[in-house]
């Protein structure tokens, strides 16, 4: 999570002439931090008088939320660095003590991406480390991976080995500056409320590092550290393999891919993948290939991004003759396809279109299977609040369930976990920010599974002579047009945020949301902030409300629906807009058009970026 706002320093006070506050933490990071490069650094601060970065690096700690930590990199409480992550795993080490009686029988996985940051000493090979230690410290068995993985693999090993918690550090597809430390409960899901506050309470309990807590040469030759590299490489392929639906179809395929893993850790994983299920290999872009923490071919290491992360993809597609390109973000958990056109032109579809593919192929090739239709009582599907509507089409159609959650792979996990648990077999779960979750042996997104799902899905649709492009519009003739339109707005400031979403919950008079947005008449309003859903009897939200977060949703009169959403770890106000048609309403050119002319209202009467000074995406 991001560190919030710090408060401007006073003057006065002892030490550099700051606040006391600030004197205190410095004072104690002197005593405290072991990192020769970050202490310098602070030193260095310290003897220049420098208030400014001293109040950015120390004027307040990162929050601990849902989905563990993410900041910058460097010196101080607000970053990620050596001695942040001695105390949050100090923190967590405590909490877990408290949780699990049988904490040192079962242990704690650990893995990391390939982020490093040269300037402070901090990678994510070292965090990951240095976290270990402080669980050996106390005698608790660390399971810590020796390599690179990708993110899925950590929940994947604590449900596989029924371990008590996971710790990632990742950033995923942030900025290189940034790293992050994701947590995973026993059940293998992200954790939810009220974890993160408990956890955070006991970082603050526990900031002195122990005695132990910098010799990361404790761990060597531990025998409560174990590498679950090799056992958990082979299992979890053995169980990707039960998703495999059509190996002599993927063994004849004329159909090439191309694969990148954006600098990230996905290259050796896809290939194995597709070795589980039969395929030859993708051909990988040799320039992303490898891990590099630079990622110097990008602006932005996300996929998410589209074409501008996907130029040399393009380019090795065109040469080797591929008509399909399968793009991860850097820790493998997110994954972007595009694909050639008859035109010439790519196509690289959104995650609301991949999320229709896949959800129709993973019921397409499970009901091949179970013939009996007594079975889709209990098959379920699941997605969150602000993707596509398009599997609740389906599921009504074809009589299976649908469930939606809010934001975040956190509440679609921690969900599948509790159907399974009731017996409940869940098919698919998605999220419009390109995560997948195609084998519930994962109960979280993953680009590894979900890239050689969709290498298999064209391969089959191929044989029938379609293209992924033909197949997702058989799919909307057949269960409604679902047109879809995302973007976001960039504001780093937290009072502007508060005044823009406050203006909507007094927009005519106060407590009135609008009921109007320019010539678009509004049905419903569903506040997920303050807890109201016009739509209920009792004018209460049904899903979970976060005071902690802005999030509104409005449905209008003509069959669309806009969320108006911010961001837990970067700084945007997001909004999410969708066009849903009953089956048989086929112009598609005509609701993208009422679509287009929504979202202007929307950017005008409701984000006013003028009032606001609001910047919009870059294109």
């Amino acid at each position: 999570m991001v560190a919030a706002a710090a408060a401007t320093a006073a003057p006065g006070g002892s030490g550099a002439g700051m606040d006391p506050r600030l004197d205190q933490e410095t004072a104690r990071w002197l005593q405290w931090d072991k990192n020769s490069l970050t202490l310098q650094s602070v030193k260095q601060l310290i003897a220049e008088g420098n208030k400014e970065e001293l109040q950015k690096c120390f004027g307040a700690r990162m929050e601990f939320g849902t989905a563990g930590l993410r900041s910058a990199m460097g010196v101080g409480v607000s970053h990620m660095n050596d001695l942040t992550i001695i105390q949050t795993t100090q923190g967590f080490c405590r909490y877990l003590e408290k949780q699990f009686t049988d904490l040192k029988q079962r242990g704690v996985v650990i893995s990391f991406d390939a982020r490093a940051h040269p300037a402070s000493g901090g990678s994510s090979r070292r965090f990951a480390r240095l976290a270990a230690t402080t669980f050996i410290s106390q005698g608790i068995p660390v399971y810590l991976f020796s390599d690179i993985t990708p993110t899925p693999f950590v929940p994947y090993t604590v449900s596989h080995l029924k371990l008590c918690a996971g710790i990632m550090i990742t950033a995923s597809h942030n900025p290189k500056e940034d790293n992050g430390y994701k947590v995973y409960w026993e059940n293998g899901a992200q954790i939810i409320s009220p974890h993160d506050q408990e956890i955070s309470q006991a970082i603050e309990d526990n900031l002195e590092p122990w005695p132990q807590a910098w010799d990361d040469s404790v761990i060597n030759g531990s025998p409560l550290l174990h590498d679950p590299s090799a056992s958990i490489n082979k299992d979890y392929f053995e169980d990707l393999k039960k998703y495999c639906f059509h190996r002599s179809v993927n063994r004849e395929t004329k159909l090439k891919f191309v694969h990148t893993a954006v600098h990230g850790v996905g290259h050796n994983f896809v290939q194995s993948a597709f070795r589980a299920f039969d395929f030859v290999p993708p051909a990988a872009v040799p320039e992303q290939k490898d891990p590099d923490p630079e990622f110097p071919t990008v602006k932005y290491p996300n996929p998410e991004e589209g074409e501008g992360v996907l130029t040399l993809s393009f380019a090795l597609a065109d040469k080797t003759k591929a008509k399909i390109i399968l793009a991860n973000d850097p820790d493998a958990d997110r994954l972007a396809v595009a694909e050639k056109q008859d035109s010439g032109e790519w196509r690289v579809f959104s995650g609301n279109e991949l999320g229709a593919l896949l959800g129709w192929w993973l019921f397409t090739s499970w009901k091949e299977k179970n013939q009996d239709p007594s079975a889709l009582k209990d098959t379920y599907m699941l997605s969150s609040t602000v993707s596509s509507k398009i599997l609740r089409a389906i599921a009504l159609k074809e009589g299976f369930h649908f469930e939606e959650t809010l934001t975040g792979f956190k509440w679609m996990g921690n969900r599948a976990k509790q159907l399974i648990d009731q017996g409940k077999n869940v098919l698919f779960a998605f999220e419009e920010a390109i995560g997948y979750m195609c084998c519930p042996f994962v109960l979280d997104k993953d680009g590894v599974s979900a890239a050689v799902i969709s290498a298999e899905l064209a391969s089959f649709l191929a044989t029938k002579n379609l293209s992924l492009s033909q197949q997702l519009k058989a799919i909307y003739v057949e269960y409604g047009y679902h047109i879809t339109k995302a973007s976001y707005f960039i504001c780093y400031d937290q009072d502007t945020i508060k005044k823009l979403f406050e203006n909507l919950r007094n927009y005519d008079g106060k407590n009135n949301y609008p009921k109007t947005c320019g010539r678009f008449e509004i049905s419903g309003v569903r506040d997920l902030t303050t807890g109201y859903d016009d739509s209920q009897p009792d004018k209460k939200a049904v899903l979970p409300t976060s005071k902690s977060s802005q999030m509104i949703t409005f449905t209008f009169a003509n069959g669309g629906v806009a969320t108006m959403r911010t961001s837990g770890t970067e700084p945007k106000i997001k909004y999410y807009s969708e066009l849903c048609a009953p089956p048989g309403n086929s112009d598609p050119e005509q609701l993208k058009k009422e679509l287009n002319e929504l979202v202007s209202a929307i950017e005008e009467c409701f984000f006013q970026p003028q009032k606001y000074n609001l910047q919009p995406k870059a294109e």
